[in-house]
């Protein structure tokens, strides 16, 4: 069985870090900005290089004694990737020579010496002169007796590097282990819990939990198994309004959440039950809705409600689909990620609104079901044109899409439209996925 090789970027901050990640990874995953500590919890994606396939993991910026009050936690996220690294690349800036935070971070890096390779990268070697000064590095005492002098810009030099690394991997790896796994984004506005959910299904710190609204800043993802089933979950930025927007990181930010709810199956979109839902929660459930996800809205943090009685959730959830009309199809769970309550019941939900995104109904049940359901009510005339639907059939697309067939579909209006989804959801469980009916001509 192939195993995932595994390699870790790491140094202080603002060396080009998360500018190689992208190139081993063959996108722009990582949000690249002059400014430092823009990378704080460990990013993962998956590169290959001769016939080697392996994962990368990018980190934030190793510091000390600074007044970032990220540092400690930034600093845990560096070393678990360093643990679970099986190869280093300790990256240093050719342009600013030895920092002494890089000396710092070497005495961190040499109590693994024995244990994993750990390979000095020099990177801005963008002229002769800076590729032919990185000689200096060799007094922090670390590499395999070999300073890669490399561009992680333009890629000048990331061959020797990458040759170099692959050789120790015995097994070829595996190829982009996440492409068949589905995936549940957790999205929603900054600090309403979505990193210390995330936390606490995983078990682990996957990513820096703070009070401050925008501590995530890229989306990050880990492998999840729950109730027999492997998924892939994905914490996200708080995604804000635009004119909130403030600078450029905020800005990649929030175009890395958006691009994780267009790329995941199911949206967990997560609200503050003390808050209740806002403009931009709607915006949010508007915009999985309209994407053709699977959603569940999960109302955390319901520990902080006084007085609550008997029909206190039933009310909040009749005021959340009030607000979200004319959508009504979406599961509300009550949560306290704090408390730890009903948290499975969330992921619980998630699966099973997978499973329903999937679910295919076979042709005769479904003409069987909803013709019955057209005799009772047809749709109206239209310009004194009597309407005939004739047959009904599920499409082979990614999302539940029924095709009807009709003597005039152009005649059908908006109404019956509604009436057909309302019947087909009575009778099959669509429970949190958008479905889609088309009329054709028979």
């Amino acid at each position: 069985m192939s195993k995932q090789n595994t390699v870790a970027i790491v140094g202080r901050p603002n060396v080009g870090k998360s500018t190689l990640f992208n190139r081993l990874v063959g996108q722009r995953k990582a949000i690249m900005d002059n400014e430092s500590g823009v990378t704080r919890d460990r990013h993962y994606g998956y590169g290959d290089w001769i016939g080697k396939n392996f994962t990368v993991i990018d980190t934030g910026g190793y510091v000390h004694n600074s007044e970032d009050i990220f540092e400690g936690e930034i600093n845990k996220q560096v070393k678990l990737a360093i643990e679970e690294a099986d190869v280093i690349l300790f990256m240093v800036d050719a342009e600013a020579g030895v920092h002494g935070l890089d000396e710092e971070f070497a005495h961190v890096l040499r109590r693994y010496i024995s244990k994993k390779p750990i390979y000095m990268v020099a990177n801005k070697a963008d002229t002769n002169l800076r590729a032919n000064g990185v000689g200096e590095f060799y007094s922090l005492g670390l590499g395999d007796g070999e300073i890669y002098a490399i561009s992680s810009a333009n890629g000048h030099g990331t061959g020797e590097l990458l040759d170099a690394v692959v050789a120790n991997f015995d097994d070829p790896g595996i190829e982009e282990p996440e492409s068949e796994i589905p995936r549940i984004a957790v999205v929603g506005r900054p600090n309403v819990g979505k990193s210390s959910l995330v936390n606490l299904l995983l078990g682990e710190d996957r990513s820096i939990v703070t009070e401050i609204a925008g501590t995530t800043r890229d989306s990050i993802s880990a492998r999840y198994n729950a109730f027999g089933k492997e998924f892939i979950l994905v914490d996200t930025a708080g995604l804000r309004r635009k004119a909130k927007v403030s600078e450029d990181v905020e800005f990649y930010a929030n175009m890395r959440s958006l691009r994780a709810l267009e790329e995941c199956d199911v949206c967990i979109v997560m609200l503050d039950a003390s808050r209740g839902i806002e403009a931009q929660d709607v915006n949010i459930i508007t915009l999985a809705d309209k994407n053709r996800k699977g959603i569940v809205i999960l109302v955390n943090k319901w520990d902080l409600v006084e007085n609550k009685e008997t029909n206190t959730s039933k009310e909040f959830e009749a005021k959340i689909l009030e607000k979200i009309a004319p959508i009504a199809y979406i599961p509300v769970v009550f949560i306290s990620v704090l408390n730890k309550q009903r948290v499975h019941k969330a992921i619980e939900t998630a699966i099973e609104v997978y499973h329903n995104k999937r679910r295919k109904i076979p042709t005769s049940q479904l003409n069987d079901i909803m013709l019955k359901e057209i005799e009772k009510y047809g749709p109206p005339a239209l310009k004194g044109k009597m309407i005939r639907i004739k047959y009904v059939t599920q499409l082979p697309t990614h999302n539940p899409v029924f095709a009807f067939f009709a003597n005039l579909p152009q005649y059908v209006q908006t109404n019956y439209v509604r009436y057909l989804e309302n019947r087909m959801r009575e009778h099959f469980d669509f429970t949190g996925v958008p479905i889609g009916i088309l009329f054709r001509k028979k």
